[in-house]
């Protein structure tokens, strides 16, 4: 099975920015941790704080992928391209936020993604990730 997660923008920042919200620990250092968690996945990972980038990379492995986790940031909330993108490709997109969007700012309660996405995450932190890959 080959599962890519495709981060956006401020996400590079995890274990930095605002821990109170985000955690301590970088995604690259989780991302390892999960690669051994679940050993027979063939894991890719992208991050981009370009919404192109995310649209472009949604696309070229939309049609290949056996399941795309997408934490798509701030992108969510603004990006009817990505959430068009999701809907274009037939590999499952499960959206995945590490916060719990509902408990913030109003702003975050819309997502362009969640109607075409096979089911969506929030708010159990990191683990958010491992439950989405047990979806697939």
């Amino acid at each position: 099975m080959q599962i890519i997660i495709i981060n956006g923008p401020n996400l590079n920042l995890l274990g930095k920015r605002e821990p109170e919200v985000y955690g301590n620990e970088t995604f690259e250092s989780y991302f390892e941790k999960l690669k051994s968690k679940f050993a027979t996945i063939d894991f890719t990972y992208f991050q981009s704080n370009i919404e192109g980038e995310l649209i472009d990379k949604i696309q070229e492995v939309g049609f290949l992928y056996d399941g795309i986790i997408l934490n798509a940031g701030a992108y969510t909330h603004t990006s009817i391209g990505i959430g068009d993108a999701v809907k274009a490709i037939t590999t499952p997109v499960v959206e995945v936020h590490i916060s719990n969007t509902f408990s913030r700012e109003s702003f975050r309660h819309q997502s362009y993604i969640s109607s075409n996405a096979k089911g969506v995450i929030i708010g159990f932190g990191l683990q958010s990730y491992d439950l989405a890959v047990q979806s697939f």
